[in-house]
């Protein structure tokens, strides 16, 4: 089981104070939990999001509030959206959705290919990735972390993998157009003969040796 701890903050503390403390600022909102606002230590969210990525559920545990008296809540949570430095690149700011174990929730799992297309291999073309990732239902406990799709009976041109020939885990619930295509090999461009380098030495050297040749016949006349 992922678990994530989390504490509450409010308002008035500053969001660079927040991340300076090794902390991510987060929000928690959905299936029966208030907006809340929440901090997440950097590192663990770092280490949940390899493990968990955006479509395996995590327990964010959130502490209560000693001073009003508040117990620890245990919540369901997916990594819904995850904004980024767009320098450094590392999280600045989180959204957590809370989910109803018991309800079926729509993701965007990412496919992960695996093998290598005959047709590639025999010379025929390129394999190109249509898709990256496909709409998927299912209960939140059966959510995949990814889907594979095995591109080596991939033997021709007209050979196609359409979202439709992907196989789902166990109660899983395809939601992409089943005719979309995820991957096929597109034919490989012919290579255009390179015409050799000119010389232009030879060039420059025979002009010269014209040039000399003129002037020998001038001074002979």
């Amino acid at each position: 089981m992922n678990k994530l701890t989390a504490t509450k903050r409010s308002k008035a503390e500053r969001l660079v104070t927040i991340r300076t403390n090794g902390m991510v600022p987060a929000v928690v909102y959905g299936a029966r939990v208030e907006n809340t606002m929440i901090s997440v230590p950097a590192i663990d969210f770092d280490k949940i999001l390899k493990v968990a990525g955006e479509t395996s559920t995590i327990v964010l545990e959130l502490k209560g509030d000693a001073a009003k008296k508040e117990v620890a809540q245990n919540i369901d949570v997916l990594i819904h959206d995850i904004q980024v430095d767009p320098v450094k690149g590392f999280p600045i700011h989180i959204d957590f959705l809370a989910v109803d174990m018991n309800k079926a929730v729509e993701v965007s799992v990412p496919i992960r290919f695996v093998g290598t297309a005959k047709a590639e291999k025999d010379g025929f073309g390129t394999l190109v990735k249509v898709l990256h990732e496909i709409e998927i239902e299912a209960l939140p406990k059966d959510l995949p972390h990814d889907i594979e799709v095995d591109v080596s009976f991939i033997s021709t041109l007209e050979d196609f993998i359409h979202a439709k020939d992907i196989k789902l885990p166990k109660g899983v619930i395809l939601l992409t157009d089943g005719s979309e295509v995820v991957a096929l090999v597109a034919a490989a461009k012919e290579e255009v003969e390179e015409s050799a380098p000119v010389d232009l030495t030879s060039i420059e050297v025979e002009k010269k040796g014209k040039k000399e040749e003129e002037l020998e016949t001038e001074k002979a006349k």
